[in-house]
């Protein structure tokens, strides 16, 4: 099927957005339309070429939409299933996701720029474009493993939805899973970006007593009240520390 993308060819050179062929999906896979994508600081380093990732390249790994097709020995979607994207698919069966730990699955072994089976679904002119961990959402459509994709409600805003597959995970997660906030604690959360807002607002979740935001920038820390915070810090207008 052909389909319009952005692809990364060279690092420190502009995505180029052109039409490119993406396979049918294949065992254990969806096909989703890409209904809302956002622009996370990890595509921005493969861009920049901080990071090493084979190229060319489809980025984007936030992102939502509709399944439009299922491949064979997909159980738990089927077409119309509005979903969120997600850049972390697990296998399901190996010890860690089967103790409900699957971030830390060790069950696939393929690379992170392919699917599960080591290859691609995207291509042009028959050379290999590679997936940006599994997800490659810069396109108007997506294959992704059955566990890359997760239902949700119809009526979800997918421009905002989008941002659960990385941003709002990332920094509710920090706060929920790695620092276990209780209720009535102090937090200070340094950087108010995607992930920092997130944490301001995983730390709302909580049920923390005190949550102090620190940025450079007023207009950040303006959003980080929206947030939650109760106490803002530009660490630009003296010691944040004393402040």
């Amino acid at each position: 099927m052909k389909m319009k993308a952005a692809v990364l060819y060279e690092p420190h050179k502009p995505m180029v957005v052109e039409t490119i062929d993406i396979d049918e999906p294949r065992e254990g896979e969806v096909l989703v339309r890409i209904a809302a994508a956002g622009v996370c600081y990890s595509d921005y380093h493969i861009m920049i070429g901080e990071w090493s990732w084979p190229l060319p390249v489809v980025l984007g790994h936030e992102g939502a939409g509709v399944v439009e097709r299922v491949g064979p020995g997909v159980t738990r979607m089927e077409p119309g299933q509005t979903v969120i994207l997600n850049f972390r698919a697990n296998c399901g069966t190996c010890h860690y996701c089967i103790i409900g730990r699957p971030v830390l699955c060790d069950g696939v072994s393929a690379p992170r720029h392919t699917l599960f089976d080591g290859s691609s679904r995207l291509s042009k002119d028959g050379q290999t474009i590679h997936h940006m961990a599994r997800t490659s959402c810069f396109a108007e459509y997506a294959v992704v493993p059955e566990s890359g994709a997760v239902p949700v409600r119809a009526d979800m805003p997918l421009d905002k939805g989008c941002l659960v597959g990385c941003a709002v995970m990332t920094g509710v997660g920090s706060v929920i899973n790695t620092a276990r906030i209780e209720a009535g604690s102090s937090v200070a959360v340094i950087g108010c970006g995607g992930v920092g807002l997130n944490a301001v607002q995983g730390a709302v979740l909580a049920g923390a007593g005190q949550i102090i935001a620190v940025d450079l920038l007023d207009n950040k820390l303006e959003y980080a009240r929206e947030f939650g915070a109760t106490d803002l810090v530009n660490g630009s207008s003296g010691d944040a520390v004393k402040q």
